[in-house]
């Protein structure tokens, strides 16, 4: 198993002036390998070996003008990239997908790309990696290494590539290394039920009697700072204008994104771990957010929160720590009642007589937003009911116990603030 540190490197100019160079190659290269790759395709109905490219492309000039290992590394992409599509389309011939893949396209002229160096090729020097440069770059920038901080919690045996990442105006370098799972000491017939939302991030509700809530508020606001910014920049000008002021907003929106991300995910771990529950079983309808029409403004709201890499930040996390993650599709768990026991009918299989015992509050009813009344009557936690629902449509299959899941559990959840969570974690 592997993971990934970012870490936001500070050059001086003329280091700079080199980091865009190879990237900006490297970009070169890959549009070239892909012409290469696609021509392949439509003249002859095949694909690419893995070391064509290699031996295709070596004369290029854009080849030359980078390390060899790393000219490579952005070729094997390519093949990876072909070969991903040469399965999609063996899929959808066979009618496994809904939509027929496209083969892998160009990308932005003048565009910087990704630069992959392979561990054999670096040199640790303290606490500096030491990044070989080729002989093009030596004649003409006149330097024939660059040195870049190396992350004081990464043991450099572990590391097994580093990428330089070019974003937004900034480069990272990203250290690819090795994770050796470990065997949480947990009860693996507790399990925890997450119900993904807007106002309430994360909805939980455990098979131990508990519930939580981490508030979604602040990811709601840093989004609308941005597209306010986003509107206000671009005011007069055409939809795919883009200069240094936007680059730096965008940048920093996703910076706080990604902070919110590893927050949330570890505390969900640490939660499990100190509460015993060995299993999260997260609700999830793949492409939800295609096509949606709930709005202008709740379209925005919905599309620009990034739940989909919470959702796998918690799975990669999960199985890092020992713990089982289990994804199930939601579908009508925020309508039918938990506490009544509602029969819960998949996606595209309800049937015409069905029809939930209890319904769901709206702004400006009697019962309110937020709120879920029972058949009988009983007021609950919406969002808790749905997280119930979710745990109740694996519960069968993981042979949970859902008698701890009670009214108290559903109708008071614990809420915690992403501003303080990291206090909370610690």
């Amino acid at each position: 198993m592997y993971g990934c540190q970012q870490v936001l490197l500070h050059p001086h100019k003329g280091t700079l002036a080199v980091l865009e160079f190879i990237c900006s190659e490297v970009n070169k290269l890959t549009n070239c390998g892909i012409y290469y790759a696609r021509q392949l395709y439509f003249k002859t109905q095949r694909f690419i070996g893995k070391y064509t490219l290699d031996k295709e492309l070596k004369s290029n000039w854009h080849f030359k003008a980078l390390r060899a290992n790393v000219a490579q590394q952005a070729l094997h992409k390519i093949y990876d990239s072909f070969k991903g599509y040469q399965a999609l389309i063996k899929k959808w011939w066979a009618g496994e997908l809904d939509n027929k893949p496209r083969l892998p396209n160009y990308r932005k002229k003048g565009g910087l790309e990704v630069a992959v160096y392979p561990v054999a090729s670096v040199k640790c020097l303290g606490n500096k990696i030491r990044l070989g440069l080729g002989r093009q770059v030596k004649a003409w920038f006149g330097l024939d290494h660059i040195t870049i901080p190396l992350p004081s919690n990464l043991d450099f045996k572990k590391i097994k590539e580093i990428r330089i990442l070019p974003r937004n105006n900034c480069f990272y370098a990203e250290f690819v290394y090795l994770i050796n799972p470990t065997k949480a000491v947990v009860n693996y017939s507790n399990a925890l039920g997450i119900d993904p939302g807007l106002n309430n991030w994360l909805t939980c509700v455990s098979t131990t009697g508990k519930s939580f809530v981490i508030d979604g508020k602040k990811v709601k606001s840093q989004n609308q700072w941005y597209n306010k910014k986003i509107a206000s920049l671009k005011k007069g000008k055409n939809q795919d204008y883009w200069d240094s002021a936007l680059a730096l907003i965008t940048e920093k929106r996703n910076r706080q994104m990604r902070d919110n991300i590893n927050k949330a995910a570890r505390f969900i771990i640490n939660w499990c771990l100190k509460n015993d529950v060995g299993v999260i079983v997260f609700g999830w309808n793949k492409r939800n957010k295609d096509s949606i029409n709930i709005g202008h403004k709740n379209n925005q709201e919905l599309v620009m929160i990034p739940t989909a890499r919470l959702k796998d930040r918690i799975e990669q996390l999960a199985i890092q720590h020992g713990l089982k993650f289990i994804e199930t599709e939601e579908s009508y768990t925020s309508k039918a009642s938990f506490l009544d026991q509602d029969f819960l009918p998949k996606f595209g299989e309800k049937p015409n007589q069905w029809k939930p015992s209890g319904k769901r509050g709206k702004k400006g009813d009697g019962l309110g937003r937020g709120q879920y009344q029972t058949g009988e009557g009983a007021k609950i936690n919406s969002d808790c009911n749905g997280a119930a629902n979710i745990l109740r449509k694996v519960s069968s299959q993981l042979k949970l116990s859902l008698v701890k899941v009670r009214r108290a559990v559903l109708s008071l959840p614990k809420r915690y603030d992403l501003t303080n969570l990291s206090c909370v974690i610690s």
